[in-house]
């Protein structure tokens, strides 16, 4: 029994000092959030045709406040692109993701693909009429193809998934 708890013990000090390590990183480390990007070109310009993010499988995102980054899925509908965000209706996607309701009080935030940094203003997309064909192209992307779920488009009308414009910034 002591063996056990013992090994218990060292995973979760493991646990926590990758979570603690993974601040001070340039980005995300998988599924753990991560510091700010501190490499990346910054791209200017005319706005982009997102359409280039239709098979990029995930991507990372910063929020100005806090100054953490995170990998998560990226879709893209009529050139332009959004970030889903599930399960924030159960109390494990309230403890885990944190991002989504800081994105709500400060939606600006830095997109990194590869080595190019955007700047974005994340908006939040809760109706209207491309919240059927966001989640359909998610169901493509994410869930190997065919129609989304039957319950998606109220998935995004009840809060339960999340939808954020990558919007030009402000």
């Amino acid at each position: 029994m002591r063996w056990i708890l013992r090994v218990l013990l060292a995973l979760v000090l493991l646990v926590v000092a990758v979570g603690v390590g993974a601040r001070f990183a340039d980005g995300p480390l998988a599924i753990v959030a991560g510091g700010p990007f501190r490499s990346g070109e910054r791209v200017v310009g005319p706005e982009p045709d997102w359409g280039f993010v239709r098979e990029i499988r995930e991507v990372e995102l910063q929020l100005a406040t806090p100054a953490r980054s995170r990998t998560t899925w990226i879709v893209d509908h009529a050139g332009k692109a959004y970030i889903p965000c599930g399960y924030m209706d159960s109390s494990w996607g309230r403890i885990w993701k944190q991002w989504p309701l800081q994105a709500e009080r400060d939606g600006r935030a830095l997109l990194r693909i590869g080595d190019r940094i955007y700047e974005r203003q994340l908006v939040r997309i809760e109706s209207g009429p491309e919240v059927e064909a966001i989640v359909t192209e998610l169901a493509r992307k994410y869930l190997g193809g065919g129609p989304p779920p039957s319950d998606a488009v109220e998935a995004v009308h009840s809060g339960s998934l999340w939808l954020f414009e990558l919007a030009p910034r402000r």
